[in-house]
């Protein structure tokens, strides 16, 4: 199974409607494939990680953005399960806390931000911000901006505003390093709805049940909105969106699978190779070793 990124790269400005874009994938794969075509990327994704660290060059962040239950958890879960933990780290964002809402909306994330060397994973991301955030524009009052004293005074400046603020935000994490992969799981309603029934069905999976979850579906089409214009306005070569069809579970982790080894290995990572000299002189010193 060849999948490349440019199949899935949401193209800057360019016009999108996501209820003409599948959420399946064109082919019909089996599970049994996707699950061994997952083994064989992550095997390859350790030895990639091993020489991030090596490398201590650049730092990766990957951002997973989608309505409830397209399969965030389990695409991180699957993807990342074979890495080196302590190389990795995953922060899930909700609803900021009273704390969070006393600093400025980058200030929760900047506290998770991945070193060199390492892989930082968010579930969920500043993004909500020009996501439930406008869908839902009350939320913004919580922050007691100077600027803003009623939902009245959210207008389309000011969330023109949000999105150049988070374009300069990525441009100076990509400048000082950080490799950003982006990606929106892209899963129809009616999945999401037959999603929601197995877990209120399986006890097991109570624990990821939220009432909202349902109330949220009243909102669907502001949500398809909302995505539509940040996708295409916060695309960049640099900083990249990746639209990955999310109705088969094992398909969207493949792929995303796929694309993190194909932009790793673009980064041509070395491991420093010590001198004829400084491998004499350890050599050396291991001979008088007791």
């Amino acid at each position: 199974m060849e999948i490349e990124s440019k199949h899935f790269w949401v193209q800057p400005d360019k016009p999108l409607k996501l209820n003409k874009i599948r959420t399946i994938a064109d082919k019909d794969f089996s599970k049994e494939k996707m699950q061994k075509e997952i083994n064989e990327t992550v095997a390859e994704l350790k030895l990639l990680q091993e020489k991030l660290f090596a490398d201590h060059r650049y730092a990766v962040l990957i951002i997973f953005q989608a309505m409830d239950a397209a399969g965030k958890d389990g695409a991180i879960n699957h993807v990342m399960s074979g890495l080196n933990p302590q190389g990795v780290n995953v922060a899930s964002f909700k609803h900021p806390s009273a704390e969070e809402y006393n600093h400025d909306f980058f200030w929760r994330f900047n506290r998770h931000l991945p070193e060199q060397g390492t892989i930082g994973i968010f579930n969920r991301s500043y993004y909500e911000n020009s996501l439930i955030c406008k869908v839902h524009p009350e939320l913004i009052l919580n922050e007691k901006l100077p600027c803003i004293r009623s939902v009245k005074d959210i207008n389309n400046h000011f969330w023109n505003q949000r999105v150049k603020q988070m374009k300069r935000y990525e441009k100076n994490l990509h400048q000082e390093g950080t490799i950003i992969l982006k990606f929106y799981l892209h899963i129809s309603k009616d999945e999401q709805l037959q999603r929601l029934k197995d877990r209120i069905n399986d006890p097991s999976k109570h624990y990821k049940f939220n009432y909202t979850d349902i109330e949220e579906r009243g909102y669907w089409n502001d949500y398809m909105k909302c995505y539509e214009e940040i996708l295409t306005k916060t695309s960049t070569p640099h900083c990249p969106w990746f639209l990955i069809p999310a109705d088969d579970k094992w398909y969207a982790r493949a792929a995303i699978a796929n694309i993190v080894k194909e932009k790793l290995q673009e980064l041509n990572l070395k491991s420093p190779v010590m001198g004829d000299k400084e491998i004499k002189r350890i050599k050396k010193a291991l001979d008088k070793a007791d």
